[in-house]
């Protein structure tokens, strides 16, 4: 009986340290953002927690961080108890108070003491991308209002978004997609304050997208692969995206004459696989820095806008599977960062010497299936004699505005530089 007597202050600091240890396990630290919609983690900082081998704390969180990690801690039992599906086992780890060691959670130090140790901790991101977890969201996780990021790429969520998420102040960056989700286009996430990252393809969103979409500060909107319908909103322009992709959905209608005149942070646009008509609106690439335009599979008529010739930047421009009309322009096929032009299945009539050099600079240039007089794998004859749209005036920059068009701009510069012979 001495025996144990003598060993148990050597026990009780044992003890002490392990769960000292256990409240601090899985530090980590989060390099970089998370771009594109598909990586996990994001955020420079120290990150306490997410670590799989983290034991729980069935203890409950101390200090000033009570109130933060409780709301924590009901949120995500909440949410456990609305996920029927997990089979790699995450949800085993979200056990005890300690929210900071669950799979996929992640805290930072919200603040320190004048000796500079941390004196509270706070959920600041959510990762559980490529968990194949099926369930539904839940409004309890508008608790989380210091998380910046919510990632649920790639699982079997359903349903729909919670009104609540509006409450979510600190998110920047959120990502549901790859998922189940359904229903109207989700405009609670607008109310975010500071969202920057918008993330909603290959989801079975329907209906319409509102206007006020492009008029918050997103600076990429991905709603590709769902089932929205309806017009693009006539304000696309006044959003200063980088990055907005609308392809693979059910819009109709013409593509927003404001999209020729946005500004210069665009750098990728997709339109692909609608029911698009129309003209290509005059004024693209004026303004704009863009490296990917894609228009293709829809029903676009008419010439392309001289004002192309301003894509300076533009490294993939796709116009294929359309109706467009008349002679490439021999400004487009100039651009020098061309790596790739696809125009088949068009009624274009002809193209000039600079397209016809573009195999030559290494750019790829599908012209098959067009109306090319003297060229090979083009429209039967009968097919182009009838070409669509042909009686439609697509709105074109009038001849006095032409040096807007930064190739006659150019063109002007250069003959004015060259020396008189």
């Amino acid at each position: 009986m001495e025996k144990i007597w003598l060993l148990l202050p050597f026990l009780l600091q044992l003890v002490s340290t392990q769960a000292d240890f256990t409240v601090r396990g899985g530090v980590g630290v989060g390099i970089g953002r998370v771009a594109g919609g598909g990586g996990g983690g994001g955020g420079g900082g120290v990150w306490i927690g997410g670590g799989i081998n983290s034991s729980p704390d069935p203890t409950p969180p101390q200090g000033s961080s009570v109130s933060k990690l409780g709301n924590a801690y009901t949120a995500l039992q909440a949410w456990k108890s609305a996920i029927s599906g997990d089979p790699q086992g995450i949800l085993k780890t979200w056990v005890g108070s300690n929210v900071c060691a669950y799979k996929g959670v992640f805290c930072d130090l919200e603040s320190e003491d004048e000796l500079g140790d941390p004196t509270a901790q706070i959920v600041t991101g959510i990762d559980l991308n490529h968990g194949n977890l099926q369930g539904t969201l839940v409004k309890e996780l508008s608790l989380l209002t210091d998380m910046s990021l919510l990632h649920l790429n790639s699982n079997r969520f359903s349903g729909t978004v919670p009104e609540t998420f509006r409450d979510l102040s600190s998110l920047t960056e959120l990502d549901l997609s790859n998922n189940h989700f359904s229903g109207q286009f989700p405009t609670q996430t607008l109310l975010i304050p500071n969202l920057l990252y918008l993330d909603l393809r290959f989801n079975n969103f329907s209906g319409s997208i509102p206007d006020d979409l492009f008029n918050r500060k997103l600076d990429a909107i991905f709603l590709n692969n769902n089932q929205f319908s309806g017009q693009i909103p006539s304000n696309l322009g006044n959003s200063p995206a980088s990055v907005i992709n609308l392809a693979n959905n059910n819009f109709s209608g013409h593509i927003p004459f404001s999209f020729g005149y946005m500004g210069p942070r665009l750098k990728e646009i997709l339109f692909l696989n609608n029911r698009l008509s129309g003209c290509v609106p005059e004024g693209v690439g004026l303004w704009q820095d863009l490296q990917v335009l894609d228009v293709s599979f829809n029903s676009l008529v008419g010439h392309l806008p001289e004002s192309l010739s301003c894509l300076a930047g533009i490294e993939v421009l796709n116009l294929a599977h359309n109706e467009l009309s008349g002679e490439l322009p021999n400004v487009v096929c100039s651009l020098s960062r061309l790596e790739n032009l696809s125009v088949e299945y068009n009624f274009f009539s002809g193209f000039s010497q600079e397209c016809a050099k573009l195999p030559f600079r290494n750019a790829g240039f599908d012209f098959s299936l067009n109306c090319i007089p003297g060229r090979g794998m083009q429209r039967p004859q009968p097919e182009c004699s009838v070409v669509p749209g042909s009686g439609l005036n697509c709105l074109r920059i009038p001849a006095v505005a032409k040096p807007l068009v930064c190739g006659t701009v150019l063109d002007n510069q250069a003959r004015s530089s060259s020396p008189s012979p």
